[in-house]
Formats: C-alpha cells, structure tokens, sequence
C-alpha cells in the first residue's frame, strides 16, 4: 500500500516550529506534498530538505518572496521529476511539481487564488484551462494520473458550511464551479466523495471569527484521480486528517495499490 498526505502547510518555516517534524512522523506517508510553502531556494533548511528519510524536489517562486512554492517528498524513487512546462506565467509562481512513476503521474499543484481581483480570477480560470488540456494529452496517452492539492475551489454546498453567503466569493463562484464539474465530465474522480458520498468534512478553516473552533471550514484541497484508478480498484481510500494543526489547512490523503 502507498500512502499519499497533501497539506497547504501556509508557510513552511512557521508549521516548522509547530510540530512538524513529528506531524509528518505520525502520519507516515510513502510521499507527503506541501503547498504555500512561502520559500526561496537558499530559505531551506537541511531539516526541510532531508525530512525523515524522503528525497525532497522543490518549485520556487521567482515573482515575489515568501509566495506560493510547493514541494514533495518521496520514499519512492520517481522516474522523473517536472517543475518546468514552458508556460512562464504559470511556472514563474512556483505552483506545480509533476512525479512520474512506474505505474502512475502525480502532480502537485497549489492552484491561484482568485480572490484579489478580476485579473487573478481570470488567472485562476487560464491556469485551470492550461492545466487539464495538459492532463487530458497524457490521460489520452494512457497515463494514469493523480492530481492533488489545494485547489482553491469548493465544489458543491456540502464542501463548505455556508454556502449562500459565499456565493459570491471566489472559490464557490458558478464559473470556478463549473470548472469541477468540468473535470468530473472528463473523467477525473473526487476521490473523498467517491469513497464518502455524504459526509460533511473540510479541509480549510478562516483563522478568522473561531471558524476552526466552529468548524466553518471549507474543503478545497482535493485527491482527483483518472477513472482508470477506480475501475481498477487501485485506489483504497481517500481521508482527510482535520484533527492535525498547524495550518489553515489540514492534510487530505490517498491509499493506493499498485
């Protein structure tokens, strides 16, 4: 079994003085993905880079410090490693890591936020449309897929516990929406409504008005899969951890069975 945690940790040197280390010892994955990990290259620590006994790849924003970044963590050996995909605009804020595996890609992807303003909506929307044409060329290859990460969208009224209010808030826009489903219709599987069809959990909490303590949280951090993972059995489970702190987000994880 193969177990795969992904958490927007919002800062890694600051979930550092909180428990990390340990965090990531109890939950133990085979590969562990961070989003927002606000770091520059020369930032790290060998702490962060030699984490447990991970080998440790890393994406970087060159626009602005202490922005976006993700990093993954792997005990399996990858048969390569994509930070890069010739899409300056996409690349030069750090928000994507491709893992290709024997039996499977993964991708790890902190995907924009599209609250600032109408131009970053549309960047959002952009980075949505470049992406799964990007995913869909290797689905269509036949390449199993495992897309992960904050997505910065909540999908349905059950992935948020207020929904009319924010109806107008990105990331539970109908056209943000409507990229979800846009998803599901070309065959990827939200792999935590698969396995729990009804059941209210989330992922994202405001560090505004108690939202933790209330539960007034989102779930926008997401394990899709192509369906080929489900047909196959492949894939078996899908949690997410909201008991561990840390962060605005908590972890949300896959089992998996090559």
């Amino acid at each position: 079994m193969i177990k795969i945690i992904s958490w927007n940790v919002n800062g890694l040197r600051a979930v550092m003085k909180k428990d990390f280390t340990k965090i990531i010892h109890d939950l133990d994955p085979d590969i562990l993905l961070l989003q927002e990990t606000k770091l520059q290259k020369d930032q790290r620590t060998e702490e962060m880079i030699n984490l447990h006994s991970y080998e440790s790849f890393w994406s970087y924003s060159t626009v602005k410090k202490g922005y976006s970044g993700v990093a993954a963590y792997s005990k399996l050996k990858p048969e390569k490693v994509t930070t890069s995909f010739s899409k300056p605009e996409y690349d030069n804020e750090g928000r994507v890591i491709q893992l290709d595996y024997k039996d499977f890609i993964l991708f790890n992807i902190y995907f924009p936020n599209g609250q600032m303003s109408e131009d970053r909506l549309q960047y959002k929307l952009g980075f949505y449309d470049w992406f799964l044409a990007y995913a869909n060329k290797l689905r269509d290859q036949g390449k199993s897929l495992i897309i992960t990460g904050d997505f910065n969208i909540a999908h349905n009224d059950i992935d948020l516990k207020n929904p009319k209010p924010n109806s107008k808030r990105s990331g539970f826009l109908r056209i943000e929406r409507d990229v979800l489903d846009s998803m599901i219709d070309q065959g990827y599987v939200d792999t935590f409504r698969h396995f729990h069809p009804e059941e209210v959990k989330y992922s994202w909490w405001s560090y505004r008005f108690s939202a933790r303590k209330n539960n007034a949280g989102w779930r926008i951090d997401y394990f899709f899969v192509t369906k080929d993972l489900i047909e196959k059995k492949i894939v078996k489970q899908a949690f997410i951890n909201n008991d561990v702190l840390g962060s605005d987000h908590c972890p949300v994880g896959l089992e998996i069975e090559v």
